[in-house]
């Protein structure tokens, strides 16, 4: 049985369970004439009833949905006949019972198929089939059990508002809690990973070092690289790719806002700016096909047209493209803090003789200028935070370079580079892309909160 047929049985049984909770409580008084009589409004008791028979029995299933195939294959392990897991190690073992899953399942093994390993299999399905009739019954049973149980106390008395307030408001902060944990959580783990590449590099080295070939000898016999792990020309790259993307981003996103918010007519402002923000929803492997086959071919043919010496892949290239997908960013959190400058503003600098462009430069940008700080300061965190342009339109080569004409590299780049394929996670070289990540996530951190800082300290309150 399908797991959302079980999620259209509980909604049905928590439907119900509205209807009867609602219906006892307005008979319990007497009709709906006297419906003042209860201390909730009907529609609370019914809520009541719906929570408990819906809240306790989605816990259950969520629970058992992420127990069931752990506990399913315990018991799997420990019927399999001894001769089938004698001298297997840990990952022979797994891939045993990966193919013992797929076999059940119908998928292809990577090995023959012998009469053990299809007794397995049978079995396999057996005590799945057992796990999900047993999970019908259990989550059923506690819908039904605990719809009946607050169905019983739908009485006139019954603070039922209360009961649901307090039930909506622990819904809340269990998932708040979750996005806070599950953030701690990847926190933690990008952190003890760092800590560990630390333990097998120095510091000093990855800050401070000009030097990027992350290659190193995976066997002790192995001649190999020892490699180099000095980050600078990732950040360099980077900054000024990044650099590049703000130049072309903040002054087109913020003229176009000012445009639309004090300039352009209703009509043209309603059609101009779902189009302008329609950048914002392209793919970002789009914008990277377009760098890398259409103005990075262009920069190139015009910079040798002048004698210049461009690379096929070029920090201009990515630069150019990123600035203009960031465009919508800083367009519209602009636009959307010029038109909260209040219009009392606008008026009184009209009163005394200012003209349209003077009350926008020395009325409506400085009484935004906290919010538009703040947007910028969110768009430069959007561009340090970019991949896929880079990937395609900068390339892969960590030069320390100034000259954006050349190829270059940036964090988030090294960072798929280092993590693609299959990797050993106790070697240097696949544990400096956490380095690499909790270093980026403390740069965006610190952007995200000085852009915070600016406008809470600078923000202006009118009345």
């Amino acid at each position: 049985m399908q797991d959302w047929i079980l999620l259209l049985v509980l909604l049905a049984v928590m439907t119900a369970a509205y209807h009867l909770g609602r219906r006892r409580a307005v008979s319990g008084v007497g009709g709906p004439s006297q419906v003042h009589r209860l201390h909730s409004l009907p529609a609370y008791y019914g809520l009541y009833a719906a929570l408990w028979a819906g809240l306790p029995a989605l816990l259950l299933l969520a629970l058992w949905t992420g127990l069931q195939d752990q506990l399913v294959l315990m018991l799997l392990q420990a019927q399999l006949p001894r001769e089938m897991t004698a001298g297997l190690s840990e990952g022979r073992l797994g891939l045993l019972v990966n193919d013992i899953k797929n076999l059940a399942s119908g998928a292809m093994v990577s090995t023959e198929v012998s009469p053990e390993l299809q007794a397995a299999a049978a079995q396999y399905a057996r005590l799945d089939r057992l796990g999900r009739w047993s999970m019908w019954v259990a989550v059923l049973a506690l819908a039904l059990g605990c719809g009946w149980i607050a169905w019983g106390r739908a009485r006139p008395r019954f603070k039922a508002r209360n009961q649901v307030e307090t039930m909506v408001m622990a819904v809340m902060v269990i998932f708040s809690s979750i996005a806070i944990l599950t953030t701690l959580g990847i926190v933690l783990s990008v952190l003890f990973e760092s800590l560990r590449f630390f333990s097998m590099v120095s510091p000093l080295e990855f800050f401070f070092g000009t030097l990027w070939s992350p290659q190193t000898a995976l066997r002790a016999d192995q001649v190999g690289a020892s490699g180099a792990f000095g980050a600078v020309p990732l950040f360099t790259g980077t900054l000024m790719v990044s650099a590049i993307a703000m130049l072309v981003a903040v002054p087109i996103g913020l003229l176009s806002a000012i445009y639309l918010s004090e300039y352009a007519p209703r009509r043209l402002r309603a059609v101009a700016k779902p189009v302008l923000e329609v950048l914002a929803g392209i793919p970002t492997v789009v914008y990277g096909f377009f760098a890398a086959l259409t103005v990075a071919p262009f920069i190139r043919e015009l910079g040798q047209s002048v004698g210049l010496d461009v690379a096929s892949e070029s920090a201009l290239a990515a630069g150019l493209v990123m600035g203009v997908m960031i465009i919508p960013f800083v367009s519209s959190l602009s636009e959307d803090v010029i038109n909260a400058v209040p219009q009392s503003l606008r008026d009184g600098s009209y009163a005394l003789g200012a003209t349209e462009s003077e009350t926008i430069k020395r009325v409506i940008i400085p009484a935004a200028l906290p919010g538009i700080v703040g947007g910028v300061l969110l768009a430069v965190s959007r561009a340090i935070g970019e991949t896929m342009i880079v990937v395609m339109a900068a390339g892969l080569a960590a030069n320390l370079t100034a000259n954006p004409l050349d190829s270059v590299t940036t964090v988030t780049v090294q960072i798929v580079t280092l993590l693609t394929g299959d990797q050993e996670f106790d070697s240097a070289k696949t544990l400096a892309a956490f380095a690499l990540g909790l270093t980026l996530f403390a740069v965006t951190l610190v952007l995200n909160v000085l852009a915070l800082h600016i406008v809470r300290k600078y923000r202006e309150q009118y009345d």
